[in-house]
């Protein structure tokens, strides 16, 4: 149980990261547009994380699925700012 609070904590933060990012570059137009709306869907995308992983019966699926997930995440961001996709 503690294992999987700790995973929702930790991968759940780069996930919710990675989620606000991709919400704050990915809308046409300048990111600064949409900085305060993502950094307000922050928090409740991080509890979301968090609850997520609880829904895994074991606890490497809990670490593993949510750190790939973020894993992802960033990997996108950091390909749409390698291909100036983001102003």
């Amino acid at each position: 149980m503690w294992m999987r609070a700790l995973s929702g904590i930790f991968a759940g933060f780069f996930l919710a990261a990675a989620v606000t990012g991709l919400v704050t570059w990915l809308p046409p137009g300048p990111w600064q547009s949409a900085l305060v709306p993502a950094l307000i869907a922050f928090v409740p995308l991080w509890m979301l994380a968090a609850l997520w992983a609880f829904s895994f019966r074991s606890v490497a699926r809990a670490w593993l699925v949510p750190a790939a997930c973020a894993a992802a995440g960033f990997a996108a961001l950091w390909l749409l700012r390698l291909t100036g996709a983001v102003q």
